[in-house]
């Protein structure tokens, strides 16, 4: 497929005023998650509601990180889902479900997203 990145605007879903802006995240349709740096979550006060959380790296290695849930837009679109915090050394992504909820797919030809249409009901 190639890679790509985006930029992402992330606002804190409880006081919408809060938001920062991720200039650079590499669209990753392997990953469930969508992965913020945790310096940025903590600048617009996304809470770690849950700690802990296990991560399974594609080299096979377990890692642990804390999750938050945060509005994430992209361009036209938005969504709220549940956000990783992103420790130095973390890739920064957007992931399979932030994706799914902005009702956005990959468009690999062009190296860009695209409105994936009607949602399916069933």
């Amino acid at each position: 497929m190639g890679t790509f990145h985006i930029g992402c605007k992330v606002e804190n879903h409880v006081r919408r005023h809060l938001r920062v802006s991720v200039s650079r995240m590499l669209v990753d349709t392997g990953s469930e998650n969508t992965w913020i740096p945790s310096a940025k979550l903590e600048s617009i006060g996304v809470a770690r509601e849950k700690k802990d959380v296990s991560f399974v790296m594609a080299n096979g290695q377990v890692i642990t990180r804390s999750v938050g849930f945060a509005v994430l837009r992209v361009g036209k679109s938005f969504t709220i889902d549940e956000v990783v915090f992103a420790e130095p050394g973390d890739l920064i992504l957007i992931g399979a479900r932030t994706l799914e909820g902005l009702n956005l797919m990959v468009d690999s030809s062009k190296k860009k997203l695209v409105a994936a249409g009607p949602v399916p009901v069933a």
